[in-house]
């Protein structure tokens, strides 16, 4: 079974930082593309950011570049957010996001709240 498990949302004050985590297991972790979503109250869920543990590749949305940093540990099936600078305006439940032949899978999301 799929399964993307996320950890590390918070409380924090703006210009903070967090890390995210997602342990990722019952695929092959480095043979897809893992990344991250994010909702916001009343709002739809958007992209954050994606990559490849495979090539490297990392891609952000223009609001979070520069702040926001994906990476992941193949050793532990493990992708990671860390997200400095954080603003009020990032608030929102993050969701681990995995794009598998087929279908998407989706992790049960976690919540950052950024007070100012």
């Amino acid at each position: 079974e799929v399964q993307l498990v996320e950890s590390g949302g918070g409380l924090v004050q703006a210009g903070g930082s967090l890390r995210l985590s997602c342990a990722a297991s019952g695929y092959t972790f480095e043979d897809y593309a893992i990344g991250w979503f994010r909702q916001a109250p009343g709002k739809e869920r958007e992209w954050v950011s994606c990559g490849s543990s495979s090539d490297g590749s990392a891609y952000y949305a223009d609001s979070v570049k520069g702040r926001f940093t994906i990476s992941s540990d193949n050793a532990k099936n493990t992708v990671y957010l860390q997200m400095n600078s954080l603003k009020p305006e990032d608030t929102a439940i993050y969701y681990c996001w995995a794009p598998l032949h087929g279908y998407d899978c989706w992790g049960q999301g976690t919540q950052v709240t950024v007070s100012s």
